[in-house]
C-alpha cells in the first residue's frame, strides 16, 4: 500500500497551478510521437469482433476490466445498507422559477458514517416525470448557486491559499460557482439539475486511501479503486437516489464532469449503462485525451501530481504510455452505443483538445458496429462548430472552464437525442 502523502504548501501550488500550461510539456502538434491504438475491435487474444453481440456479449466487458485493472482501479459494488432522507423541499424555490430538493445519500446503515447530500433543482409545474442532468461539482452544493437555502456543505473543502491543509465551508463561499452552472437555462428548458458535492464521496488529497468512502474498503491491492473511480461510484449511487424519486425520469439521466471530475463522469458512464447521456468538458488526460499522444499533461505527470486519482498499476505506464493495453478511445468507446459528447477549449492545451476529439473520433468504429453514427468526420471542426450525431463534439474559444455556450450545447444535444 502506498504511504500517505501529506498535503503541504507546495503539493497545493502544484495542484492549482495543473489547469496551466506547464514548461518542460509538449504543447507542439508536430512533436507529437509516432503511436498505434490498440484496437477496441480485437479481443485480447487479437481475434477481431466480428458483431454487434461480439461486443456487448465479450469484447465490452474485456475492455472494461482493462480499465478496471490497470487504470482505474476495482470498484465495489453498491452497498445493501445504501438508504436515503429528503432533508428539505421547496415547491416555491428561486422565486417560483424552480421546485428545490435536498436530500442526504447514507453509504453505510450508520447515519454517522460516510455520505453526500444531493441537491436537485426541477422545473416548476410539470406534470410528467423530468430529465435531469447529474454533474458533481468542487466547492460544496451551496457555490454552484447564491440560493440562501441550500445547505452549506460541513465536508472537507479543498485547500485554498498556501499551507492550508483543511478547511470549511463559509456563507462568503455560497453562489462562488455560479458562473459554472447555467441554471436558469437548464430549468428553462424543461431540464433539471441535481449536483452533488465530490468532497463529500472522497477528499481530494493523497492520504493512503483512508478518508471518504476508501474507508469502506478494508482490503486494498494495487489494482484498487483510486479517487477517480470512488467519485464515479458516488456518481453511480447519486443515480440511484434519483430512481426513487417519481418527479424525475430516471431512464433520461445525463452525466456531466468537468476537468478530474469529467474523467470520473466518463469513467461513470462507462462502468455504470443506466447513465443515458454521458458528457466530458475539458477532462484531458486521464478523461478523453489520448494518452499515447503525450501532449500536455502525461502520465507520469498525472501520476505525480494526484497520485491517488488512479491505481497503483497505473504509475507503470509512466514515460510508457505505448505499454497500456488500452488508451482513451476506448473508455469512450464503452458508452457505446448511448450518445456521448466531449468538449474541449482551445486555450486548454495542457487538457489536449485535439487529442479529446481524436480520442471521440476514434471510438466512432464501435458506435458504428452497434449501428450508430460516431463523430462522422476526420478532421477537427472549428471553433464553436459543434458536431452532433450519436458522438458529439465541439471546440470553445478560451481556457479550461465550464461556460454558458458549453451548457447550451448540452442542452441541444439532450434536445436532439431526446426528442425534445
Amino acid at each position: 500500500m502506498r504511504l500517505p502523502t501529506m498535503l503541504c504548501a507546495a503539493s497545493v501550488l502544484a495542484a492549482a497551478a495543473a489547469f496551466a500550461q506547464r514548461p518542460g510539456f509538449n504543447y507542439d502538434e508536430a512533436k507529437v510521437p509516432s503511436y498505434k491504438l490498440p484496437n477496441p475491435l480485437a479481443f485480447n487474444n487479437g481475434e477481431p469482433v466480428r458483431s454487434p453481440a461480439d461486443w456487448t456479449n465479450r469484447r465490452r466487458a474485456e475492455v472494461l476490466a482493462l480499465f478496471a485493472e490497470h487504470v482505474y482501479g476495482r470498484a465495489p459494488a453498491r452497498p445493501e445498507e445504501l438508504h436515503f432522507d429528503l432533508l428539505e423541499q421547496d415547491d416555491n424555490a428561486l422565486d417560483g422559477k424552480a421546485r428545490r430538493k435536498q436530500a442526504a445519500v447514507y453509504f453505510t446503515a450508520d447515519k454517522q458514517g460516510p455520505r453526500m447530500e444531493l441537491l436537485l433543482y426541477l422545473p416548476p409545474e410539470t406534470a410528467k416525470p423530468v430529465p435531469v442532468f447529474l454533474a458533481p461539482n468542487f466547492g460544496g452544493n451551496h457555490t454552484i448557486h447564491p440560493d440562501p437555502a441550500i445547505r452549506l456543505s460541513t465536508s472537507w473543502m479543498r485547500a485554498q491559499g498556501a499551507g492550508v491543509v483543511d478547511h470549511r465551508a463559509t456563507e462568503a463561499s455560497r453562489g462562488t460557482s455560479a458562473g459554472r452552472w447555467a441554471v436558469d437555462k437548464i430549468l428553462e428548458r424543461g431540464y433539471g439539475l441535481a449536483t452533488v458535492y465530490y468532497g463529500d464521496i472522497d477528499p481530494d488529497f493523497d492520504d493512503g486511501f483512508q478518508n471518504g468512502v476508501h474507508q469502506l474498503d478494508a482490503s486494498r491491492d494495487s489494482g484498487s479503486w483510486g479517487s477517480l473511480a470512488a467519485w464515479a461510484w458516488g456518481l453511480s449511487r447519486a443515480l440511484d437516489y434519483l430512481e426513487t424519486d417519481a418527479d424525475i425520469d430516471s431512464g433520461r439521466v445525463a452525466l456531466m464532469g468537468h476537468s478530474r471530475l469529467g474523467k470520473a463522469a466518463l469513467w461513470a458512464g462507462a462502468a455504470d449503462e443506466r447513465f443515458a447521456i454521458v458528457i466530458s468538458n475539458d477532462s484531458g488526460c486521464g478523461g478523453a485525451a489520448l494518452s499515447r499522444r503525450r501532449f500536455g499533461e502525461t502520465v507520469k505527470r498525472i501520476n505525480t501530481s494526484f497520485p491517488h486519482w488512479f491505481n497503483d498499476n497505473f504509475t507503470a505506464y509512466n514515460d510508457n504510455e505505448d505499454a497500456l493495453p488500452v488508451d482513451q478511445h476506448m473508455l469512450l468507446a464503452l458508452i457505446a452505443p448511448r450518445p456521448l459528447y466531449v468538449a474541449g477549449a482551445k486555450e486548454d492545451l495542457w487538457a489536449d483538445p485535439n487529442g479529446e476529439f481524436l480520442s471521440a473520433m476514434h471510438a466512432g468504429a464501435v458506435y458504428e458496429l452497434l449501428g450508430e453514427k460516431g463523430l462522422g468526420v476526420a478532421r477537427r471542426p472549428a471553433v464553436e462548430q459543434p458536431i452532433m450525431n450519436t458522438v458529439g463534439y465541439h471546440l470553445r474559444k478560451g481556457k479550461h472552464d465550464v461556460t454558458e455556450y458549453d451548457w447550451l450545447r448540452y442542452l441541444d444535444f439532450a434536445d436532439m437525442h431526446w426528442g425534445r
